[in-house]
């Protein structure tokens, strides 16, 4: 038996082979670690040992301690370690496991798609880390902390295209996408994948147009087709830093700053005085309650968007585009509203 597993593992079998028991074990051990564990007949192969004195071996990393586990009969079972062994000089604290937890709430956009599914993974992994409290503070964690649903983005259906997103950012492969705006026509681009961003229950790819040599952010869900080209590579910039690409936002999409100035009234103003909406943000409290906000912001939607969500409670004074802008919205949605009695 042992001299037909040395035939069949050849070199590496006498390599290991030739150990003593001590190293032997230490070997054995590591083994027992990979994923899936390993079969009884491949650590007879590789250390020539018969049944009996795998078994002894394996009765010896026991008495130290060391959980092994056995699933199926002879030879041909797998030997495997619980898998909280490699964790056992790891230990959560309770506001530690709370925190993952409460973490993967914030992550709910994502369920149906493998990021999901690792993430719950490696939380399960982690549970036999968490050390001992008291059985009440363990309870009921899903109804204590909770992360309230935004309007999220549907992943579900994309898992394959984030796959290869993903695959393309850790590779560095250059990638060839189709992608089609909010509004206008789907374009054709090759792509170099930098940064792969969450904002607002959603994902936003930040790549470089290797046609306009320029780089841009791409919502994940629009694009059409995304194909990375695995033979292929490309140097991930040293200077890269992603948050230089929304210093000057008002959320996510980037754009040449401009001094923006509105006046809020004062029933608004409380709200807007407990966030800190952009780095450059400068508060002044006016006469009436109410209070002044200055920003070096870029002028895109998400900024437009939010100014509007005042209603009367705001007004633009600069730049006057944007104050133009604000007023015919306005304008034309009083239009569409009759008037009582018309």
């Amino acid at each position: 038996m042992v001299g037909s597993l040395r035939a069949r593992y050849g070199g590496a079998a006498m390599d290991d082979a030739s150990l003593n028991k001590s190293q032997k074990l230490v070997r054995i051990l590591q083994m027992l670690q990979r994923r899936g564990g390993i079969t009884a007949f491949e650590l007879m192969g590789r250390f020539e040992l018969d049944s009996r004195t795998l078994r002894r071996y394996l009765e010896d990393l026991q008495e130290m301690g060391v959980p092994v586990e056995e699933d199926g009969y002879h030879a041909t079972r797998t030997v495997t370690l619980d898998r909280s062994y490699a964790r056992a000089g790891v230990q959560l604290t309770l506001a530690e496991a709370i925190s993952l937890h409460f973490g993967r709430t914030l992550f709910t956009f994502l369920d149906g798609t493998t990021f999901a599914t690792d993430l719950d993974d490696a939380i399960e992994r982690l549970a036999p880390a968490i050390g001992r409290f008291p059985a009440e503070a363990g309870q009921h964690l899903d109804r204590k902390f909770m992360a309230v649903p935004e309007h999220r983005k549907d992943y579900a259906r994309d898992g394959e295209l984030l796959d290869e997103v993903v695959s393309a950012l850790l590779f560095s492969n250059p990638a060839d996408a189709e992608y089609r705006p909010l509004r206008g026509v789907p374009k054709i681009y090759r792509l170099e994948p930098y940064t792969l961003a969450v904002y607002r229950q959603g994902l936003y790819l930040f790549a470089r147009d290797v046609a306009e040599g320029r780089t841009k952010t791409f919502a994940v869900e629009r694009f059409v087709r995304f194909s990375r080209l695995r033979r292929e590579h490309f140097e991930y910039p040293k200077d890269w830093r992603p948050l230089d690409v929304i210093r000057d936002a008002f959320g996510i999409f980037g754009g040449a700053p401009e001094g923006v100035v509105a006046r809020f009234t004062a029933d608004a103003a409380p709200y807007v005085r407990e966030r800190h909406w952009h780095p450059s943000a400068r508060l002044e409290p006016l006469e009436d309650g109410g209070v002044r906000l200055r920003m070096q912001v870029a002028n895109a939607p998400e900024l437009r968007e939010w100014l509007l969500g005042f209603g009367a409670s705001v007004v633009v004074e600069e730049p006057a585009a944007l104050a133009d802008w604000v007023r015919d919205q306005h304008l034309a949605a009083a239009a569409r509203y009759p008037r009582g009695g018309d």
